[in-house]
């Protein structure tokens, strides 16, 4: 039977999901130089339209319609059947577009691996075909009745779906795609420090959508992901900046808002299953592997540009984790972790985590691959250094009163 507290509840949580993505956009556009800031923005918003798109005529049915074990079947392609009619306590058609935020933006976190150098086009179709053939599949496995929700694995509203998911493909692509030309050579120092602070702030307010959405209704597990949501992120905030201030003696504020999105990041799968001191520990914690995952992967030759796989692969995975961990039955209603008395619920969710990983890794490096088949990947030596927004946009963020840059076609006198 369907519930107006529980529909005005995800109404607006829909609403605070789908604005992650412009949020997202904002929080990377201030970390990459100027002549690429329209580029890294576009990369959010693209996905808002392409991928909203195959949600609508696939995505849903593959993730959520019944199946197999591993996907959902076509009953609802083009939402055939997604009306008016209750899915628990909302109308169909409100789950549908509430679970169609989360595809948008797990498949826009990627972008953050590749910025400044891969083309606007490929983008575009490597984003909308890595929703239908690996977000969308995976979101079976844990939230459709898939395998690993038969087989118990806790995952409240996207550790493994989105997080461990998005990084895994962020790791592939960026693997792929190769370094920036100057990676390496220079440093490469971000251009608008409060941009990302905002999108920061404004991906937190999001987030309570995400998480205590994901109760799908205005209940106590929605009040338990809300309050963990708001706590889980303090603790790994307070962690982050000590570490910077024993480190280095500064406390930076990309550090900051790194940080905050780790913390969103490690309680996601955990939210509705921890109480609340268990999610602050559990925000403390992930602070320690990811800001050191980030130290380590500054000194290697992987230009995962934005470090998706320090925040959101170690995040995640460390938030899984924990969440077999610290899950508690008297808060949720559902399981217990290690910590009281479940063991097992550990190796559980280190099965959703690798199942995660590999279907992710493999399935990502062969749409790579097919469209590199067709089409090349990244921009020309001459395309990267101009900056992506003149080359892949014809604009520029800041014309700062002056005439925007002419680019002539190469091989044009």
């Amino acid at each position: 039977m369907m519930n107006s507290a529980d529909t005005a509840w995800m109404l607006v949580s829909t609403a605070l999901v789908l604005m992650m993505t412009p949020a997202l956009g904002f929080f990377y556009a201030g970390m990459v130089r100027s002549k690429n800031a329209l580029n890294t923005l576009m990369m959010s918003f693209a996905p808002l339209g392409f991928v909203g798109l195959a949600w609508a005529v696939a995505g849903y049915s593959i993730a959520f319609s019944s199946g197999s074990r591993w996907s959902g079947g076509l009953q609802f392609m083009f939402l055939h059947g997604v009306g008016l009619g209750a899915q628990g306590t909302i109308p169909h058609v409100l789950f549908m577009a509430y679970q169609g935020t989360f595809a948008i933006v797990t498949a826009a976190l990627i972008s953050g691996a590749i910025v400044e150098r891969m083309r606007f086009v490929p983008y575009v179709i490597f984003v909308m075909l890595w929703s239908l053939f690996v977000y969308a599949p995976i979101a079976h496995w844990v939230w459709g009745g898939g395998w690993l929700a038969k087989l118990g694995a806790l995952d409240f509203a996207g550790g493994t779906v989105v997080h461990i998911n998005a990084a895994m493909a962020a790791l592939v692509v960026a693997v792929g795609v190769g370094a920036r030309h100057d990676y390496g050579r220079r440093a490469l120092v971000p251009q608008n420090v409060p941009f990302t602070l905002l999108g920061t702030g404004l991906l937190w307010l999001g987030w309570f959508g995400f998480n205590g959405g994901s109760a799908l209704g205005a209940n106590a597990s929605a009040s338990l992901a809300f309050v963990n949501t708001m706590f889980a992120p303090i603790a790994t905030l307070c962690v982050w900046m000590l570490l910077d201030l024993v480190r280095t003696g500064k406390a930076t504020a990309i550090g900051a808002a790194t940080a905050i999105v780790v913390g969103l990041v490690a309680v996601t799968p955990a939210a509705g299953f921890v109480s609340p001191i268990s999610g602050i520990a559990l925000g403390a914690i992930a602070a320690i592997p990811s800001y050191f995952a980030l130290l380590w992967r500054a000194r290697t030759r992987l230009d995962d540009s934005l470090d998706v796989l320090s925040a959101h692969g170690v995040g995640g995975i460390v938030g899984a984790l924990l969440t077999g961990v610290l899950a508690e039955k008297a808060w949720n209603g559902t399981a217990d972790g290690l910590l009281f008395g479940n063991a097992t619920q550990v190796g559980i969710q280190a099965v959703a985590v690798v199942a995660t990983i590999v279907y992710s890794g493999a399935a990502t490096f062969v749409i790579l691959r097919l469209i590199a088949l067709v089409s090349p990947l990244r921009t020309s030596v001459r395309e990267e250094g101009i900056g992506l927004d003149i080359t892949q946009h014809g604009e520029e963020a800041y014309s700062r009163g002056e005439a925007a840059i002419l680019v002539l076609p190469e091989g044009s006198k």
